[in-house]
């Protein structure tokens, strides 16, 4: 995979934080998706008592589809540390378009959202020693595969940032 650079004293990341920070990218997918069969209407592994109980519908969809969609535009959010639109931000930016983000307060911002994700994201790999009692036997099974995926989020994001900070170190950008 060849990459426009941008400034040519930045170096290229290597391959494996590329593939990191798509593989971030990634895993808030299967979770996501299974939060728009419930705002859609779905069970989706609920039982119905359980799917009325947790308000999917009305505001309670809306609260999910907004959580899909903001879980997977900061997912994609570390695609900028390794690529050139995080070198130089896009020119439809309001206000910051066209510049180059400060680094360290990029590396800080990603380094805070990695830390509060291993955190906060840790527990869905406990998943199944919590009792779910508003789900069937499958559907908790099944949401628990969905959701596995996000306990990796923080790590990656974290092992990205590090590269990112060791390359803008190394050139003082």
């Amino acid at each position: 995979m060849t990459a426009t650079r941008l400034v040519p004293a930045l170096p290229s990341p290597p391959r494996w934080a590329v593939r990191a920070a798509h593989a971030a990218a990634l895993v808030t997918l299967p979770s996501g998706i299974w939060r728009l069969l419930l705002a859609a209407g779905f069970t989706a592994g609920y039982t119905e008592a359980g799917y009325e109980a947790m308000g999917f519908t009305g505001r309670g969809a809306l609260y999910v589809v907004g959580l899909s969609m903001a879980g997977e535009l900061l997912a994609l959010l570390t695609l900028g540390l390794v690529r050139p639109w995080g070198e130089v931000l896009p020119r439809w930016i309001p206000l910051v378009g066209g510049r180059r983000p400060n680094p360290r307060a990029v590396t800080v911002a990603a380094g805070l959202g990695a830390g509060a994700l291993t955190l906060g994201l840790t527990q869905f790999a406990l998943w199944w020693a919590f009792p779910h009692p508003n789900m069937t036997p499958l559907g908790n099974t099944i949401a628990g595969f969905l959701y596995l995926p996000l306990v990796a989020w923080g790590p990656l994001l974290a092992a990205v940032t590090i590269d990112y900070h060791r390359r803008r170190r190394v050139t003082g950008a």
